[in-house]
């Protein structure tokens, strides 16, 4: 399930390229692009070409905003397991077979996750995630708090079983910057996931990101304080009280970093939000000295 909006048309060619190269068929494998009531393009015109008929292709009466295409990709989806694909990622060959060989051997799970390739505007790898364990299998208790205190998934690596996400309600329209986060950690907290150590899923890294119009304001880092309060009152009160410390430490240390990148590319405003959100967010030595830091050294 392919949502867009207002998409460039090569990322999108290469991102529905990268499905039908691998597509075992209609039998198997539902793919359709929901387009969000885009401005610009003709993405139904690209659709049609270069699926000739083999994508199917839904645009919306009216613009959803980003969790409703999002949930409304989970309401059109006729599988049992759910990719949601952005159309300016892409998977790389096996990336299904690998999916969907690990939910065969843990039948248990609620969701397969693979680790992530960095790519950026121009496609060139620019880094890999973290890995999560050095062996497939099921993911473990570490992961969990891993998760709950930075955010360590990307949709495209996540294919989630679509009982999953009716389970747990959808994505949160309160929360568009970091919707997927916190979906990710109510995955983790509640369900089983089989990891993938071999990169076989490529997120785009580029300036048109939504995310970059919640940076000017600071509204993003607000949005992830939301977040880890909603999470914390899913724990124990003993382990929401560590989380909400550890997870509201990390946020600040990356709002101060986003900062200092900000002020040297000249944007004082949006440097100033982020600085201020980041203390209202930890005052731990970590996020003091990067704040201090994000100030002198230009």
């Amino acid at each position: 399930m392919i949502p867009i909006y207002n998409c460039r048309e090569d990322y999108l060619r290469e991102t529905l390229g990268s499905v039908l190269c691998q597509d075992p068929g209609p039998a198997d494998m539902q793919i359709e692009v929901l387009d969000n009531c885009s401005t610009l393009g003709d993405p139904e015109r690209l659709v049609r070409e270069i699926g000739g008929g083999r994508i199917a292709f839904h645009r919306q009466s009216h613009n959803l905003g980003m969790a409703g295409n999002f949930n409304a990709c989970i309401n059109r989806a006729l599988g049992h397991w759910v990719h949601i694909l952005h159309g300016d990622d892409t998977v790389r060959p096996e990336f299904y077979k690998r999916a969907r060989a690990g939910i065969a051997a843990h039948p248990e799970v609620g969701a397969a996750l693979s680790r992530l390739i960095y790519i950026d505007g121009d496609g060139r790898w620019s880094g890999l995630s973290e890995l999560e364990s050095r062996v497939p299998g099921i993911l473990d208790d570490s992961f969990t708090w891993r998760q709950l205190t930075d955010q360590r998934i990307q949709f495209v690596a996540m294919v989630v079983r679509r009982s999953t996400y009716e389970e747990l309600g959808g994505f949160r329209p309160s929360l568009p910057h970091c919707l997927d986060w916190d979906m990710w950690k109510r995955v983790a907290v509640s369900k089983a996931i089989v990891y993938d150590p071999d990169p076989s899923a490529c997120y785009r890294l580029h300036d048109g990101m939504e995310s970059g119009r919640l940076i000017m304001t600071g509204a993003n880092v607000a949005e992830e304080r939301r977040s880890i309060e909603y999470t914390c009152a899913l724990l124990p009160p003993a382990q929401a009280a560590s989380v909400r410390l550890a997870a509201n430490k990390v946020v600040g240390i990356k709002a101060a970093r986003r900062a200092r990148h900000l002020w040297r590319n000249g944007l004082r405003y949006a440097a100033w939000r982020q600085l201020a959100e980041a203390l209202r967010c930890s005052r731990a030595p970590g996020v003091l000295a990067r704040s201090l830091f994000a100030l002198l050294v230009h």
